[in-house]
């Protein structure tokens, strides 16, 4: 295949970053776009911003395209089943944003489909491309910090405004499903080990939130993760966060330790009193001493993700452990396990790619 043929479904944040990053491959050609009628000016100004020659109301004519290979699916978390289904069934290899779904049982339906088809799902955890993962993985195989014994892997920031984050029936929970699975697929990728069982603490969500009352789900959430191999991580994923996007993870071994900060690590620092444009996503001020972002998409690994994600389409390559639809499923028993935990005051054990069977 000498170019990948792309369709973008939805037309916000995520679907900004996913054509940013197609339009950096010289392989791609982005075809058209679909999103929801009420956004149809918005819709326009997407594609003239980014020369997408069509745009479609109704995400299944741009499914009907024979000229379209891939879809990313960037629509809200309540959507990416059905959406992921047409896109199985119309024979397009599929790219789907985190989380998988907004349960386990639709996340099980989005795999069987793309297996029963004979379709990719690339799950998008954006994370274990950035070069400094992809750094700390190598380091790890090399034997740097010994065996690993405990990872602890957060995503924090002060919240979302979209309707789409603040309301359950449209995500399926609060800090933990939204940004809290960010952690939870970057520890399960760096240990390779299954996780079987969690212990989780969240927030109650709504006026008994510690922050953000208007979000039905929880602002704050932390899961104890112990895997086969008995060792143990800790995530974390929080609306409560000021002062942009906080991406940490730290490794420890019996050798030595790896420490990574992903969004505070740059090699700028700025003093104003005046501000400026941007600092790094979430940033709620720019006066003072500031860290400006580099590159902040490449860091962050959208880039390499979507490259990756292209190559493994136009030389029909396996997709790699961390990027699987079923490590999506995986990532979202973990976030489901927490909740449970966190309901029911107890440990829950897991059964990987069991678990969901049981509670979906």
């Amino acid at each position: 295949m000498n170019k990948v043929r792309v369709g973008i479904l939805g037309g916000g944040f995520s679907a900004n970053l996913h054509v940013k990053a197609y339009k950096k491959c010289p392989q791609v050609d982005v075809i058209g776009v679909a999103a929801a009628p009420k956004n149809i000016d918005e819709l326009k100004k997407f594609c003239q911003k980014y020369s997408i020659p069509e745009y479609y109301t109704d995400y299944r004519k741009l499914l009907n395209r024979s000229s379209i290979d891939l879809v990313s699916i960037c629509v809200p978390n309540y959507l990416h089943r059905d959406v992921a289904i047409a896109a199985a069934q119309a024979g397009k290899q599929i790219v789907c944003e985190k989380p998988l779904s907004i349960n386990l049982k639709q996340a099980n339906e989005m795999v069987e489909a793309c297996e029963r088809n004979k379709v990719k799902l690339m799950y998008a955890e954006n994370l274990i491309f950035a070069p400094a993962l992809i750094k700390v993985k190598e380091l790890c195989r090399q034997g740097a910090i010994g065996n690993i014994l405990y990872i602890k892997a957060i995503e924090n920031h002060s919240g979302s405004h979209s309707v789409y984050t603040q309301k359950l029936e449209f995500c399926g929970g609060g800090a933990m499903i939204n940004v809290g699975v960010h952690p939870i697929g970057i520890v399960r990728w760096l240990k390779g080990k299954e996780i079987v069982e969690v212990v989780g603490k969240v927030s109650k969500g709504g006026g008994e939130n510690l922050l953000h009352i208007e979000t039905d789900g929880e602002d704050w959430g932390c899961g104890i993760l112990t895997f086969a191999d008995g060792t143990l991580a800790i995530v974390e994923g929080n609306y409560i966060t000021l002062g942009g996007m906080d991406d940490r993870i730290e490794i420890y071994g019996t050798k030595g330790n790896i420490k990574v900060d992903l969004t505070h690590g740059s090699p700028i620092s700025v003093y104003s009193s005046k501000g400026y444009d941007y600092v790094i996503e979430k940033a709620d001020t720019a006066i003072g001493w500031t860290k400006p972002a580099v590159e902040e998409e490449y860091s962050l690994g959208y880039e390499n993700e979507i490259a990756y994600f292209v190559d493994c389409v136009r030389r029909d390559r396996k997709v790699m452990q961390g990027t699987r639809g079923k490590d999506g499923l995986a990532a979202l028993e973990v976030v489901t396990a927490i909740y449970r935990s966190a309901k029911e005051g107890k440990s829950i054990k897991l059964s990987p790619g069991e678990f969901w069977k049981s509670y979906s």
